[in-house]
Formats: C-alpha cells, structure tokens, sequence
C-alpha cells in the first residue's frame, strides 16, 4: 500500500497476517492492522485516513473467512478499552470488544436476561451487526442503541431502529466501526438464569462440534418467502437439513470438511487454506440447489482476495 496512514496512540502493524486472529486459522495478510488505544485515537485515525483506503471492522474473528491472498487496506481490531461491560438498572452497555458470553454472564449476575447471548461465539461488535440469535431471541429484541465512530472520525449514537435490524443483517453506515452497544433486559432471578445458560451449553455440547476449529453456522437457514428480507420471513427450515438431504454431511476437500456432528458446521481438520473451505461451501451450495431448488445463503462473512 503506497498511501500514508496517519501515526496513532495504538498499533499499526503492517502486512500484518489475519490467519492466528480467527477461529479457522486461515488466511492472508491485511496491508494494516490497527489496534486503538481508545476511542479518540480510533476516532483521530478515521478521520486522518485516506477515503480511498478501505477499511474493516474485525472482531475476534468467529464468523470469518480470510481468503488466502489477504485484504487491502486497513483491518481495525479493538481489544482492551472497548470491552467494559456496565449495567444500569435493567440496561446494559457493552463494549464492543466484549464476549457474548461474558455479558451474558455479567448480566444473569446482575439479574437480568442476556442467556441467549451466553452460547454465541464472538464479540459484542460482531453480534449486533450479524443481528445474532439463538433459541428464538435476537439481538434486535434487546438493543436499544449503538454508539459507532463514522469513516469521518464523528462520533455518533443511533437507535437501533435505524438499523434496520433483520435475519442476520444490519444496515451500519459504511465504514462505521460499533464501539458501544446498550441492551434492554427483562430482569429475571440470577440463579434461574444461571442454569438455563448451563442447560444452553450442555444443549450445544451435544450436537455441536465445539472441539473442532469452525466459524459457527456456515449459512442462514433459508428464508419460507420468495422475497427474502420481509419481516414474516419464516426460517423453520434448517441449513443442516437440506445438507443432509444433499447427502454433503460429512463432505471434504482438501483440509476442508462438513462436520459429521453437525452438517452445517464448516471445519478445518488440519491444513486446510481459505479456498479448501469456502470452495468446499460452493460446493455445498451447489449440490443443495440441485437437490432441492433451494439457494443458500453464507452466513460466514468471507473477506479478502483469492
């Protein structure tokens, strides 16, 4: 990369590689990652970049796909500073960089309902703009508003009405980093709140491969509508199902595999490159399509190039 990148409080590595920074081990370099050492530095530093240099939010990596050849531009990865958890009577606000896990934990503590997010892999950044969910509660039923820092440096609060907050997406304005997310929750007693996130895990135990080096749920469980995006959308249907009725459970390709526990967990077994697994999904697509007429969406965000 020949632009000049402003010089920050935090760490600005270059060529800097992606592939120990996720779940599935794999991946090229980043031109650049940039590590804030708080909100003014990371504020400062959008402001000052290059508005044709390209910029990504990443957090801890768990739904991620790094393509072999690497991303340009600037990876922007928050870290301490950007995971205080602070509860306010029945609100929680959450750092960005905070664990699902651990503000679902921090809020049964509290007394109040977070469980859902306790068996979400990730951080708090990523959950709100995946909308993500699990037994039937998303984080779109509890979030009340988000604080970003805008490609400008600005930064800003917005409700999260305006994000437009659906099956897993979200609608952020381009370039805006999540650094602040505040939840409203029903309260609820901590020790009954405890036990239903230890029944959650053990639920998840048996039927997921949570030893094996995944990114979570491969793709979206199809939509029940045509017109996929509309509020009554219907997502009975699981990914894992139409899998298995392709017969692809358990199918390879290089160091690429589907799980046999769980077909709609995409796992590398040793040596598999970022095209092993996201070819190793085209395929998966591609037989389910011919199976059944049904399309596939990726939930697994794959960035970069080839």
């Amino acid at each position: 990369m020949t632009q000049t990148l402003p010089t920050p409080r935090g760490t600005l590595t270059s060529n800097r590689s992606l592939a120990d920074l996720t779940w599935l081990r794999v991946g090229g370099p980043a031109d650049w990652l940039f590590q804030p050492a708080d909100v003014d530095d990371l504020a400062a530093f959008l402001a000052a970049v290059p508005a044709d240099v390209p910029v990504f939010p990443m957090g801890v990596g768990s739904n991620l796909i790094v393509r072999d050849g690497g991303l340009r531009g600037v990876v922007i990865r928050l870290g301490r500073g950007f995971n205080g958890i602070d509860i306010d009577e029945n609100r929680v606000h959450a750092g960005a960089a905070a664990l699902d896990a651990h503000v679902a934990r921090r809020a049964a503590e509290a007394g109040l309902d977070l469980t859902f997010l306790r068996t979400i892999p990730g951080s708090i950044g990523g959950a709100v703009r995946m909308n993500a969910g699990c037994y039937g509660s998303y984080v779109a039923d509890v979030l009340e508003e988000v604080r970003v820092v805008l490609r400008t440096g600005q930064v800003v609060d917005l409700p999260a009405s305006a994000l437009a907050l659906r099956y897993r997406q979200s609608d952020l304005p381009d370039g805006a980093v999540v650094i602040r997310a505040t939840f409203r929750a029903q309260q609820g007693d901590p020790d009954a709140l405890e036990a239903r996130m230890a029944e959650q895990i053990a639920k998840r135990d048996a039927s997921q491969p949570v030893k094996d080096r995944s990114a979570g749920s491969t793709f979206r469980n199809p939509v029940g509508h045509s017109s996929t995006g509309r509020a009554d959308d219907s997502h009975a249907l699981k990914a894992w199902k139409v899998i298995d009725d392709a017969g692809m459970r358990g199918a390879r390709l290089g160091g690429a595999q589907m799980s046999p526990m769980h077909s709609n967990f995409l796992i590398n077994t040793g040596g598999a490159t970022a095209a092993d697994l996201e070819n190793l999904g085209e395929a998966v697509r591609k037989k389910v399509f011919q199976t059944s007429g049904i399309t596939l969406e990726w939930e697994i965000m794959r960035i970069g190039e080839a």
